[in-house]
C-alpha cells in the first residue's frame, strides 16, 4: 500500500508497456521525451451555388499541422465521485485482482483477472500491411501512443455513503464471492471521503445512504474542501496528474439561467451565493478545473452548463461527458447506423429497460429519469440527418425510452428493443433484441478508458502555420464520444453518435500524432 492522506486510502501498481513500432518518415522526429510530427490533414469543402440548379462546388483542401506528444507517462491518480457505488467498488476490486493476479473459482471453473471490455486494454487497431505478405498488421490499441496502465492508477474518491469499499462491494453483489473474499481485507482499508449532498438534485430514496456528507449548505465552503481533497490526494501519493470522474447518482437537469450559470464568472459567483441551481456535479467539476485536473461526467445530467464549459476553456483544462455508453445505447448507435446506411428507414425505436441496482432505484424518480431519457433519446439524430433521401427535413423516427426499477434483477439490467423500419415497396421490417447487460461489469472498463485517454490528451499539443506556440486540444474532449451516450462537443461542433465514426476519429487522430495517414479500407493495391 502506498502512503495515504489522513482521510483517504489509495493504492498504486506496476509498469507501462513500451512502444512496438517506430515510424520511418522525415515528418516524424523522436526524442527521449517527445514525438514530433508534421501532418497534412486533407478534407473536402462543399459550397452551395447562388444559382438554383447549379452543381455543388466541391473543393479538396489541405491543412498542415504539427503535433507534439510528450511520451513520458506520468503517475496518475483517478478520483471517483461515487467511489462506493457499484461501479467504483467493482473497478477497485478488479484492479486489485489484476495487479496481484488473483484467480477465483466460479461454477464454470477458475477465472483469471482481465480487462475485457476496455477499448484501450482489450482491442487492437490496424497499423498497416505486412511488407512481405500484404496481410494486415494489428497492434494493441494502447501501443499507438504511450498510455498509463490501469494497474498503475492510484484510486481514491468521495461518496455520500460512509461504507468502506469492502462493504460497498458486498452490497453491490456484482463480483463473484470467491473474488470478493480474496480482496476483502484490502478493500476494507479504503474509505471514501465525505461528498456533496444536495437532496434536491437526486431522488429522495437516496437519503438513507447519505451518512458521509459535507456539513452545511455553503457551496463555496464545499468547493474549497473538494479542492483541498484533490491537492492532498495528489501530494500524499506523489502524483503528476489527477483525473476526477463522476460515477455517482444521476441528477436532475439544472435550469440554465442567465446571470447564474451562463458564464464562468456568473457560475463562480453563484457558488459563492450558494444558488439553488448549482448542482453537486458542477461543484465537483469546478473544483477539479480550478485545480487543473480534467473532469469526466459519466452520468446523463447537464453538469457542463455553459458557464462550466466557459471556465474549462478559460483555464485550459479538459472536460468530457456525458453518460457511460455500455449496453443498449451502444448497440443502438451501431444498428441504426447500419439500417440508415443500407437505405432502410427506421420509423420507430422502442427501448425498454429494467434493473435493480441503486442506479435503477435513483432513476425511478421522474426528474432523474428525465435526465437519462434525454441522453438515450438523441443517439440517432446524426444518422437520421445524414440521409435526406429517407427523411424529410425535421422528420425523425418515433423514439420511446422506458426504465423501470426491479430490485430482484440487481445489476443484471434487462434491455428490450424493437426497431421497425420501412423497406422496399411499403414493406415493414421489425428487429427485436433482448440484452442482459451486467451493468457495472460493462461500465467499469469504460471508466478506465475515459481516464486513460483523457490523461493521454493532456500530453498532446498541436500547431498550425499561423500559430506562434503549440496549444492543447479544445477543452471539451469530443474524442471521448465512443464511450459516452450524449457526447459533449465544443460549441458549434457537430455531434457524432455513430459508433464506427467515433472509433475511426479517435484512431485516426492518434495515427496523425505519430505521422501515419488515416485508416483506409480501400485496399487499392489488391483491387487493380
Amino acid at each position: 500500500m502506498s502512503p495515504v492522506p489522513a482521510t483517504q486510502s489509495s493504492f498504486t501498481g506496476s509498469a507501462t508497456p513500451g512502444n512496438l513500432f517506430k515510424v520511418n518518415s522525415p515528418n516524424v522526429v523522436y526524442s527521449d521525451n517527445q514525438i514530433n510530427t508534421t501532418y497534412t490533414y486533407r478534407d473536402v469543402k462543399v459550397s452551395k451555388p447562388d444559382q438554383a440548379g447549379a452543381p455543388l462546388q466541391v473543393t479538396p483542401v489541405e491543412t498542415t499541422y504539427q503535433f507534439k506528444v510528450d511520451s513520458r507517462v506520468p503517475k496518475v491518480g483517478l478520483m471517483l465521485v461515487g467511489w462506493g457505488g457499484n461501479n467504483g467498488s467493482t473497478l477497485t476490486a478488479s484492479i486489485i485482482a489484476n495487479r496481484q493476479q488473483i484467480s477465483w473459482r466460479t461454477k464454470e471453473g477458475v477465472q483469471q483477472p482481465n480487462y475485457i471490455g476496455s477499448l484501450t486494454q482489450a482491442s487492437t487497431l490496424r497499423l498497416g500491411t505486412d511488407a512481405e505478405t500484404g496481410n494486415d498488421v494489428h497492434i494493441p490499441f494502447n501501443q499507438i501512443l504511450p498510455m498509463v496502465a490501469p494497474n498503475d492508477l492510484v484510486l481514491g474518491g468521495w461518496d455520500i455513503s460512509g461504507d468502506n469499499l469492502a462493504s460497498a462491494m458486498q452490497r453491490a453483489c456484482v463480483l463473484e464471492w470467491d473474488l470478493q473474499r480474496q480482496v476483502m481485507e484490502q478493500m476494507a482499508e479504503l474509505k471514501p471521503l465525505p461528498s456533496v449532498y444536495y437532496p434536491d438534485f437526486i431522488a429522495a430514496n437516496q437519503e438513507d445512504r447519505a451518512d458521509n456528507v459535507l456539513a452545511g449548505n455553503d457551496k463555496e465552503v464545499h468547493l474549497a474542501e473538494l479542492r483541498k481533497n484533490i491537492r492532498d490526494f495528489k501530494s500524499a501519493n506523489g502524483l503528476d496528474r489527477v483525473i476526477v470522474l463522476w460515477t455517482a447518482n444521476t441528477e436532475r437537469f439544472a435550469d440554465i439561467i442567465p446571470g447564474v450559470n451562463d458564464t464562468a464568472d456568473n457560475l463562480l459567483n453563484s457558488i459563492k451565493t450558494s444558488h439553488s441551481e448549482v448542482s453537486p456535479s458542477s461543484v465537483f467539476a469546478v473544483a477539479s478545473i480550478l485545480e487543473g485536473c480534467p473532469f469526466i461526467n459519466g452520468s446523463p445530467q447537464n453538469t457542463f452548463v455553459p458557464g462550466l464549459i466557459d471556465l474549462a476553456s478559460r483555464e485550459k483544462v479538459h472536460i468530457g461527458g456525458d453518460d457511460f455508453k455500455s449496453g443498449q445505447t451502444k448497440i443502438k448507435s451501431v444498428l441504426v447506423d447500419f439500417l440508415v446506411s443500407a437505405g432502410l428507414k427506421p420509423i420507430s425505436i422502442t427501448s425498454y429497460n429494467h434493473l435493480g441496482n441503486n442506479d435503477g432505484k435513483n432513476l425511478s424518480a421522474p426528474e432523474q429519469f428525465r435526465s437519462k431519457e434525454i441522453s438515450k433519446s438523441n443517439v440517432v439524430d446524426d444518422m437520421v440527418a445524414s440521409n435526406g433521401i429517407l427523411y424529410k427535413k425535421g422528420e425523425h423516427p418515433d423514439h420511446v425510452v422506458v426504465i423501470k426499477y426491479v430490485p430482484a434483477v440487481g445489476d443484471s439490467k434487462r434491455a428490450l428493443d424493437e426497431y421497425v423500419s420501412e423497406i422496399f415497396m411499403g414493406g415493414r421490417n421489425t428487429i427485436s433484441l433482448y440484452n442482459v447487460c451486467e451493468d457495472s461489469l460493462l461500465a467499469s472498463p469504460l471508466i478506465l478508458d475515459l481516464a486513460i485517454l483523457t490523461e493521454l490528451m493532456t500530453r498532446i499539443e498541436y500547431k498550425t502555420g499561423d500559430m506562434a506556440e503549440f496549444a492543447p486540444f479544445h477543452s471539451v474532449l469530443s474524442i471521448l464520444s465512443y464511450m459516452l451516450k450524449a457526447p459533449v462537443v465544443p460549441p458549434g461542433a457537430p455531434v457524432v453518435n455513430a459508433l464506427a465514426k467515433q472509433r475511426s476519429a479517435m484512431e485516426n487522430i492518434f495515427r496523425a500524432c505519430v505521422g501515419l495517414p488515416p485508416q483506409s479500407d480501400m485496399l487499392l493495391e489488391m483491387r487493380l
